[in-house]
């Protein structure tokens, strides 16, 4: 089952042209990781791996062994600069996890061949 989507495509994808072109006002840059989330659970649907990016959302995604209660074992957390730069394909998921831009726990977060999502020239 597809999840349903909240952000209109042309609204997400708005936003993320216009976050891309240096718009980093708040509502811009939650539509746009919003949409984003969206996007890589209507890719790649499941529910073994979280995907935070506080404080604007959260999804999950990839076929797996659903998680139920508690703190999941598949967690993938970042701010949305970072979230937004790997949606992009500015940022590569190795660098992000070096830098400690990111933190992946669990056998199944590494979501780099999820990624990019999107491919807006830089402005």
């Amino acid at each position: 089952m597809v999840a349903k989507r909240r952000v209109a495509e042309a609204e997400g994808r708005a936003a993320l042209v216009a976050w891309s072109s240096g718009d980093r006002a708040r509502n811009v840059t939650a539509l746009a990781v919003r949409f984003c989330l969206e996007e890589i659970t209507a890719r790649a649907p499941g529910n073994s791996v979280e995907v935070r990016v506080p404080p604007f959302g959260v999804t999950q995604c990839i076929e797996g062994p659903r998680h139920t209660r508690g703190t999941p074992p598949n967690v993938v957390e970042t701010d949305a600069q970072t979230w937004l730069e790997l949606v992009l394909g500015r940022q590569q998921w190795d660098e992000a996890i070096e830098q400690g831009a990111m933190a992946a726990s669990g056998t199944r977060t590494n979501l780099a061949e999820l990624l990019p999502l999107f491919s807006i020239p830089e402005s």
